[in-house]
């Protein structure tokens, strides 16, 4: 389908439209099913919160109408006008979330702690996003941000934490939302007991947790009609209160009855704000979940639909609780008329379940970004979508939601504690979003401070009084949240501290060029026919694990390609930008580097075409050497691992190097059995006895007839075509970290036991870089940092 509108698109720009029109008006339907299902089931217990304790003593109308007004601009002002009209706006090319942000001001200051970005990282078509970053380059502020690494690691805390919390809301939502649900059924049969709910709520949890490997685009289209009845009908029973019991309740839109609120209230109205935060959980959701959706599909869904049917049914039920005070315990079940009570019910039921959906996607996002930016352990990431990448599952996290949830379903087992918790995360993520969005406006929008500081006022004002009486609740379930964020916090910190004192022990332990260069070409030993892949985080220089073949083995693979597999902060690198190339050493000495980037979005796809798609770009790029600089070509000095090239890898069948032939066939290459020892041979060959089935595609590659070829660039793409064809082995480092002796304890606790421990129980390196096993050697290399 994608395909076909493709082709069409460039004959009838109409159509054009119409496919963007449908295309948004698709994803917005389907974003009621996983952005809003906990937005708008907040109805079910924002009012019974708001009047709880204390405020039992103030179910006056006036103060009724007053937590209308506070419900109506809350809504307003941080769902409506700072996500919808602000904070869209400041997608990463279509991603959102806090580490969407994070990667911007990463890319427009120099706000990383990863060390391995290069100047080539910048010249990618996706880094620069915006306006152009040369005006701010004498911004005082910017250059305080950069000269200070403990002011960039406190920001990055800021953002771990930010982070940890919308965990914490993916492990928070589905217990309140599938507690809330069961005790609307024990309201109709009280011989239900506690015991017996709780049960229920726990099954319920493992059902929709294993609906999750099903897809985002699978689920969407499963619970987005639950939604859209729910919304309809609060929408008629809104109206149905606000015409038969007080339509003077819209004169409550003024903000006037605020102050007529707290008049009244006074601290108890303070703290009462906690539940009229509730009115809003889930907001960060929209944001979160972007990178499945789109931003105009978002904003239609809620400008259109969610926003009127939410007014509406709170402006009702203010209108109901005005003369019927005594029935705000239970404020949403007595404001639906009799006969509607049960069909009401089972859709509240229903759509309260589909809430969790939100966060739960929220929090795949979330992991995936924290990833691909060096800031959690590896693990699976699936992506069910051919068509939207944002659109993903990860199983480990997804089993581990699940665990928390169930042991926060049956540790507290009061929807009122749970809420409580869930308040303070909520509210937390959206302070720290606040304080990025105020960065993003400076540096990445590039307006003033006063408006960024106008911006921080306003919403970080708001927020901040929130905030202030949800933390009031910390004993009374708040301490949560907290743990939680904090538990996930230090994971993603010792992960991100751990994987930057190893890289900077690669980097001060680089094997010496000069070294390299005094062995010769043949660099003491034997080269055999063959293609050595040796793998490393180092984007410059030869690693350390090197050394140890070469002065522990007595042949080594004629040509020799260290390959560096690394993202960058972009949401994705176009396949033409993947590829950088270039030499480490002399033309003979016949090694090369190839730094493969991706982006935080991107696929590493498992499709067997790696080693094609390399030889072509190292072949572009022996070919493109001598072109550009024939002064240099013949020499024996050159390219001494400095220059790198971007090599598009376009399909194997348009390189301009080489001859492409192709052949599907269900056995493995022959020329394996030449160049490999009776080992791997006998192991290739139960691994084909295993593999019959899978049709494999080989690719031959040629030298064409060109008589003005140097002859020095034929011999070497010769060596090239001829190693490939005797086949490729994967190296890498099999690593143990370690703290120096003289490290402080808290290092030695966070290297030797934390980052340990995560290692050891996260997804192998080898397997999330899709390397074939049979092909693979490790080298044991221990590490003091």
């Amino acid at each position: 389908m994608e395909a076909q509108s493709g082709v069409q698109r460039s004959a009838n720009p109409s159509h054009l439209s119409w496919v963007t029109v449908s295309r948004n008006l698709l994803l917005a339907y389907q974003s009621f099913g996983v952005v809003y299902g906990d937005l708008s089931t907040s109805p079910l217990y924002v009012y019974t919160n708001i009047f709880a304790g204390r405020m039992q003593n103030h179910q006056t109308e006036e103060v009724i109408f007053g937590a209308f007004s506070l419900v109506f601009w809350t809504f307003t002002l941080i769902p409506l006008i700072k996500y919808v009209c602000i904070v869209l706006s400041a997608d990463d090319n279509g991603e959102g979330g806090t580490f969407a942000l994070y990667s911007l001001l990463c890319r427009h200051a120099k706000l990383s702690l990863l060390p391995n970005q290069q100047a080539a990282d910048e010249e990618l078509s996706s880094y620069k996003y915006g306006p152009s970053t040369q005006t701010m380059a004498s911004s005082p502020l910017k250059r305080f941000l950069e000269k200070h690494k403990r002011l960039r690691t406190a920001l990055l805390i800021v953002v771990l934490f930010g982070a940890s919390m919308v965990i914490g809301d993916g492990v928070l939502t589905p217990a309140i939302s599938v507690l809330s649900a069961v005790s609307g059924l024990q309201e109709a049969n009280n011989k239900l007991t506690n015991g017996e709910l709780v049960l229920l709520a726990c099954v319920i949890l493992v059902g929709l947790f294993a609906l999750q490997h099903c897809g985002t685009h699978k689920v969407a289209f499963m619970f987005a009609p639950i939604v859209i009845i729910w919304l309809v009908s609060i929408l008629s029973i809104g109206l149905y209160n606000i015409v038969h019991w007080n339509p003077k309740i819209v004169h409550a839109l003024s903000p006037h009855y605020i102050i007529k609120f707290f008049n009244h209230t006074g601290k108890e109205g303070w703290i009462s704000l906690g539940g009229v935060l509730l009115s809003i959980t889930g907001t960060e959701a929209m944001f979160a979940d972007l990178g499945h959706f789109t931003a105009l599909s978002i904003r239609l869904a809620f400008a259109l639909v969610i926003y009127p049917c939410l007014v509406v049914q709170y402006m009702g039920q203010a209108a109901f609780l005005s003369k019927n005070p005594k029935s705000i315990p239970n404020s949403f079940y007595d404001s639906i008329p009799d006969k509607l009570f049960w069909p009401l019910c089972i859709i509240a039921t229903l759509a309260a379940i589909v809430g969790s959906q939100a966060v739960i996607t929220a929090t795949f996002s979330i992991v995936k970004q924290c990833h691909a930016l060096g800031c959690f352990p590896r693990v699976k990431v699936v992506h069910t979508s051919k068509h939207i990448y944002g659109q993903i599952y990860i199983p480990e996290i997804n089993w581990i939601l699940m665990i928390l949830t169930l042991a926060i379903t049956v540790g507290f087992q009061d929807t009122t504690l749970i809420g409580n918790a869930y308040g303070l995360a909520c509210m937390t993520v959206m302070f720290v979003t606040t304080f990025l969005m105020g960065l993003v406006i400076i540096f990445v929008w590039q307006k003033s401070v006063i408006l960024a500081v106008l911006f921080l006022l306003l919403f970080g004002f708001i927020e901040g009084v929130y905030l202030s009486a949800a933390l009031m609740k910390v004993p009374l379930g708040g301490w949560a949240p907290l743990v939680l964020s904090a538990i996930f916090m230090f994971i993603m910190y010792i992960w991100h501290y751990g994987t930057r004192k190893k890289y900077n022990f690669d980097l001060h332990n680089k094997v010496s060029l000069k070294w390299l260069l005094g062995l010769g070409p043949s660099l003491g030993i034997v080269r055999v026919p063959g293609i050595g892949l040796i793998y490393s985080e180092l984007a410059t220089g030869v690693p350390a694990i090197f050394s140890h073949f070469v002065t522990n083995l007595p042949a080594f693979h004629k040509v020799l390609v260290f390959v560096c597999v690394k993202s960058v902060p972009v949401p994705y690198v176009s396949p033409e930008e993947r590829f950088l190339i270039g030499r480490v050493c002399p033309r003979p000495y016949r090694m090369y580097r190839c730094i493969v980037r991706y982006g935080y979005k991107d696929i590493q796809r498992d499709d067997g075409d790696f080693e094609n798609m390399l030889i072509q770009s190292i072949a572009e790029f022996i070919q493109m050497e001598a072109v550009e600089q024939p002064q240099f070509s013949s020499s024996e000095s050159s390219s001494l691992d400095g220059r790198m090239a971007v090599m598009s890898t376009r399909p194997v069948q348009s390189s301009l190097s080489l001859i492409v032939s192709e052949q599907d066939f269900l056995s493995i290459d022959d020329s394996i059995q030449n160049s490999r020892s009776l080992t791997l041979q006998s192991l290739q060959s139960a691994y084909d006895d295993d593999n019959l089935h899978i049709r494999t595609r080989h690719v031959t590659f040629q030298l064409p007839s060109n008589p003005g070829m140097d002859p020095a660039v034929r011999e070497e793409l010769m060596d090239l075509i001829q190693a490939k064809e005797a086949g490729a082995a994967y190296i890498m480092g099999h690593s143990y970290v370690k703290a120096r002796r003289t490290s402080s304890f808290l290092k030695k606790l966070a290297i030797d036991i934390g980052y340990s421990f995560l290692r050891k129980n996260c997804r192998g390196p080898a397997v999330a870089l899709n390397i074939p096993h049979i092909s693979l050697i490790e080298v044991g290399m221990i590490y003091y940092v």
